[in-house]
């Protein structure tokens, strides 16, 4: 592993390739690692690359962040990898390249990505009439108005609702316009729906029984839908959301600690959470009531899961490998394009909020997609493919140049003083740096002073 503090920059040799993994076979509890290259090697800039580390290191010199790990892959070969700081203030450890993180909304699109597998194996389809699977929809109500779901008095407060004006399809699920609503919006919390000590089934359940902010395909409302795509993938399957996403997805790629609950043999690769006291000091903060080391009932397919930032490169290469895993196709052509592109109806566009939201799209895959890259706040291409976590995670995906990027910390609020963002920045002027060279040209640098 690279040795941050000491080295920034090494670059590991090509040891062993994903090629020939069957994914019908049973998988080697370690998997090949992913191939390496150096940055010239795939037209990036080492210079320009340290260059992001110095950014990083800055971020947690100045207490924005505890400690990070990024990682870089371009032409589906590891060009950067660093590990800075600390995985918990209090006691010091240092991060590792193997750091395991909360990835919360991350889960999302690994969730959603399931659904894809089940429809390329016949077994469901994303036009499925959500009650096809879960028929405690089928009474489901609509607030007459939505903003009586997000007042603070919602618990007591009579509400006024109204039937229902068509179903809920699993591709609204998807693009998060089926009416249902945020997991800390008042009307949820009132009625205690999304909890830790509760099955997947009685979230769902609570779901259900509480009406919707509006009428399914009517407005995109970033929520709790991923929950439920959960439980449709244990109708679909006949099968645990755990087991499916264990075998059919993290075995096939390589993901080893991709997981809901962190036993004791990775415990101590877990990263805390951090947050800054009244003096502006960053201290392990818990955001959970029972964490991810506990004994929690809930397996949530939102924001759930843990993982590494090797595990994020093998999902998102996936995508850049039109499904394929070695010789073996995990995914389908046609399902790596639905995960790519847009599925918001024109009509429901630009996406509410302002900022990024309202130069994005959402895929049939749980990414936010990028339409107009002019409305975001760092380097992006139009039809990259991304999303974060609320703990300071997140990754791109880049089918233009290829690349997989990838940026964890642990830190709420999740902004760190726009490590992500300035990270992302450095990684784009690296590509121009190294082509700038190539052409014998000086470029200028996108990077803020």
């Amino acid at each position: 592993m690279v040795n941050a503090h000491r080295a920034r920059g090494l670059r590991v040799a090509l040891l062993l390739s994903l090629a020939g993994a069957s994914v019908d076979a049973q998988l080697p509890s370690t998997p090949p690692p992913l191939p390496r290259a150096t940055p010239e090697a795939m037209g990036m800039s080492s210079a320009a690359l340290d260059r992001a580390t110095a950014r990083l290191q800055a971020h947690v010199d100045s207490g924005d962040i505890a400690g990070v790990v990024a990682a870089v892959m371009r032409d589906g070969h590891v060009v950067y990898q660093v590990a800075l700081g600390v995985r918990d203030v209090a006691t010091g450890d240092p991060m590792s390249t193997d750091a395991l993180f909360r990835l919360y909304s991350m889960t999302r699109p690994i969730t959603s990505t399931a659904i894809l597998l089940l429809q390329d194996a016949g077994r469901l389809s994303v036009q499925d009439p959500l009650t096809r699977w879960l028929p405690a929809f089928a009474s489901q109500r609509v607030l007459v108005n939505a903003a009586d779901g997000m007042r603070r008095d919602t618990g007591t407060a009579p509400l006024a609702t109204r039937p229902r004006q068509g179903d809920i399809t699993l591709a609204q699920l998807l693009t998060h316009t089926s009416g249902i609503g945020s997991r800390d919006a008042p009307l949820y919390r009132a009625r205690d729906v999304h909890r830790w000590d509760k099955s997947l089934a009685q979230v769902v359940d609570g779901v259900a029984a509480a009406p919707l902010f509006e009428d399914p395909g009517a407005r995109f409302r970033y929520g709790m839908h991923t929950e439920v795509l959960g439980r449709v993938i244990e109708q679909a399957s006949a099968t645990p959301l755990e087991t499916f996403l264990r075998t059919r997805l993290f075995e096939p790629l390589g993901m080893r600690d991709a997981v809901f609950r962190v036993d004791s043999a990775r415990a101590r690769r877990l990263a805390s959470v951090h947050r800054k006291d009244a003096a502006g000091r960053l201290q392990p903060y818990a955001m959970e009531t029972i964490d991810v080391t506990g004994d929690r009932r809930l397996i949530s397919a939102g924001v759930g899961l843990v993982a590494s930032t090797d595990d994020l490169l093998r999902f998102g290469q996936l995508f850049l490998d039109n499904g394929r895993v070695g010789d073996q196709q995990v995914l389908s052509q046609g399902a790596v394009r639905l995960a790519r592109e847009n599925a918001v109806p024109t009509a429901l566009l630009p996406l509410p909020g302002g900022g990024y939201w309202a130069g994005s799209g959402w895929s049939l895959g749980g990414f936010a997609v990028a339409l107009d890259p002019a409305r975001y706040a760092h380097p992006i291409r139009r039809g990259e493919f991304w999303w974060d976590g609320s703990a300071g995670t997140r990754f791109w995906i880049d089918p233009v140049e290829r690349l997989v990027i990838v940026v964890m910390a642990q830190v709420v609020p999740a902004g760190g003083g726009g490590f992500r963002e300035r990270f992302r920045e450095a990684v784009e002027d690296a590509i121009i740096t190294r082509r700038a060279a190539r052409d014998n040209a000086v470029p200028p640098s996108p990077l803020r002073p």
